[in-house]
């Protein structure tokens, strides 16, 4: 370890997912030399810094306030100040605050420097790795969310594997929309409880696993889904279909009215009509 002064800076210091042990070297040495460290919850890099004799003064910087008090950490920086910002885990500015005050820093001239540890992402492997894109949170409404995995789902041009963050109220409904863009047969991983105590993987198809949590009494814990998104054929849906595909068979096949063909279609997918409906008008608008 060093013992060179640390330059004068805005330090994005990634910390432990979950386990305290996994933290780096470069990332104490940062943290015991600043002046100040930026954290989204005081409270939570407290137990870190105890962890590990770290003094270091702390200032809240989380997303409701980040904006304000990045006016003021941009003047102490150009004033030569030293600040780790820091979130409650992983990398800042990762769906986490940091990005409003990073940008400050670099549009004042601010020298930023990264220090990397812990990823989510490379915890949560299990499938292929060669090309992948994180996309954070879904939108917590069934149809936005549903929306955003289809508009996801429309930008794949070859396998990638895509990385989801989900609330455990949410993590059911949110296989079941994979499940209807990507189909039942979709490879999926569900990291849970990452580096902590209670950590579990869960791999296999969407379906399996959609399946497997659903007989859960409850659900529990922080939660990476990883999705094998493959590429799907123009203008087609789960199974290789569209709905508007599929009406129209029915239509065709049993003369079924909307009404009846969309209440078979939603025993077929396991899904509500409602949910059916606010898909058919996504398709209805993308075809005008």
């Amino acid at each position: 370890m060093t013992d060179e002064p640390l330059a004068p800076g805005l330090y994005l210091v990634a910390t432990p997912i979950g386990n305290l042990e996994d933290i780096t070297l470069r990332a104490l040495r940062v943290l015991r030399s600043v002046d100040r460290i930026a954290c989204e919850d005081t409270r939570q890099t407290r137990k870190l810094l105890d962890r590990y004799g770290i003094t270091t003064p702390t200032i809240s910087s989380h997303e409701h306030n980040e904006a304000e008090r990045s006016g003021q950490l941009i003047e102490e920086l150009e004033n030569g100040a030293r600040i780790a910002v820091v979130s409650d885990a992983g990398t800042p500015g990762i769906s986490d605050p940091g990005m409003v005050l990073t940008g400050a820093a670099i549009a004042a001239g601010v020298a930023v420097y990264p220090v990397p540890g812990a990823s989510a992402v490379l915890a949560a492997s299990g499938l292929g790795t060669e090309r992948f894109s994180f996309v954070g949170f879904l939108p917590p409404k069934a149809g936005a969310r549903r929306t955003a995995l289809e508009e996801l789902a429309e930008t794949v041009a070859a396998p990638t594997t895509l990385v989801f963050c989900e609330a455990p109220h949410r993590i059911v409904e949110t296989l079941a929309d994979v499940e209807a863009v990507w189909g039942a047969d979709c490879r999926v991983v569900l990291g849970r409880e990452l580096t902590k105590l209670h950590e579990e993987f869960l791999r296999g198809t969407v379906s399996t696993i959609r399946e497997q949590l659903g007989r859960r009494e409850s659900i529990r814990g922080e939660m990476v889904l990883l999705v094998d998104a493959q590429p799907l054929s123009s203008g087609s849906a789960a199974g290789g279909r569209s709905l508007l595909e599929r009406l129209g068979e029915l239509d065709k096949a049993e003369g079924l009215t909307e009404k009846d063909a969309l209440k078979r279609i939603a025993r077929e997918r396991g899904v509500s009509k409602s949910e059916l409906w606010r898909e058919l008008q996504r398709e209805r608008s993308r075809g005008k």
